[in-house]
């Protein structure tokens, strides 16, 4: 990867935002947050700035319920442009688009006969991911927090009947397209293994730009279901795609970002990082 060491660095950023979380209300200085993940003022500065695009202390204002609510607010709007044509996200932050094909029943029912499945480990910048594909796309992506057997029984038992093929170089080449460090044009094809109303809410989702984030209220009305803000709810804890799929831009109307499959910190994290590459976009040069 571009980033020398994602993973590390993962850590000890996930670190610094775990003392954010549980301190922000007292407005931590850098020196403090510096010496509860062992290591100088500087240092810190610098690999945090890297990874999420801002400082730690603009960070702090990420983790604000006012901001969340504000940011809530501001992305009202996005109930009036769900008519968007295709499913590819209109994010600005990289050109890549991701589309999407979902396995018919049958094909699920067939549990992946006849099918290479591909799998393999790879380093992002939220730590260790397993990644799964087929020759239509790629179709499985999870963060690991020592639950590897655990995350590769899910896998398995997506495709009983697939030829399971283990490749740690292609996984970190997926891997490398989907956490993109230089922007580039590209199309990420997706294959969506799930119930009709599961779909409708992932491809909703897709409409989120990366920076912004969505009630479950807002996106059972993206995904035309009014009144189904629980099933919504069930849709997002059955997404086996993390990240592409992104979960991790729907919060609470309250302001709290809430549960994540692959943990509350790393879905700060992944929010954090978001709002600082738009925000260091948006600067001049």
């Amino acid at each position: 990867m571009n980033n020398p060491d994602p993973a590390r660095h993962y850590v000890v950023v996930a670190r610094a935002i775990d003392y954010l979380r549980c301190h922000a209300l007292r407005q931590p200085t850098l020196a403090e947050v510096a010496a509860a993940v062992h290591m100088s003022e500087f240092h810190l500065q610098r690999v945090f700035a890297a990874w999420v695009g801002i400082s730690p202390k603009r960070f702090l204002q990420y983790l604000t319920k006012e901001h969340a609510r504000q940011a809530l607010r501001m992305s009202a709007d996005l109930l009036s442009v769900t008519e968007a044509s295709g499913l590819s996200s209109p994010g600005r932050l990289h050109d890549l688009l991701v589309s999407c094909e979902a396995m018919t029943p049958g094909e699920i029912k067939q549990g992946g006969a006849g099918v290479r499945l591909g799998f393999g480990f790879g380093a992002t910048p939220f730590g260790e991911a397993l990644v799964g594909w087929t020759a239509r796309g790629l179709c499985y992506l999870a963060f690991l927090d020592e639950d590897d057997a655990v995350r590769q029984d899910e896998l398995a038992s997506q495709w009983p009947a697939a030829q399971r093929e283990r490749d740690d170089v292609q996984a970190q080449q997926w891997l490398d397209r989907v956490f993109l460090v230089t922007p580039q044009r590209g199309t990420l094809h997706l294959v969506l293994r799930g119930t009709n109303f599961q779909i409708k809410v992932w491809e909703a989702l897709l409409k989120v730009e990366p920076s912004r984030v969505v009630s479950y209220t807002q996106l059972a009305q993206m995904a035309g279901a009014h009144q189904a803000q629980r099933a919504v709810g069930s849709a997002l804890a059955a997404n086996t795609i993390a990240y592409l799929i992104p979960c991790h831009r729907v919060i609470r109307e309250s302001g709290d970002f809430g549960h994540y499959r692959w943990g509350s910190g790393r879905k700060m994290a992944l929010l954090a990082w978001e709002a600082g590459q738009a925000e260091h976009e948006a600067r001049p040069e």
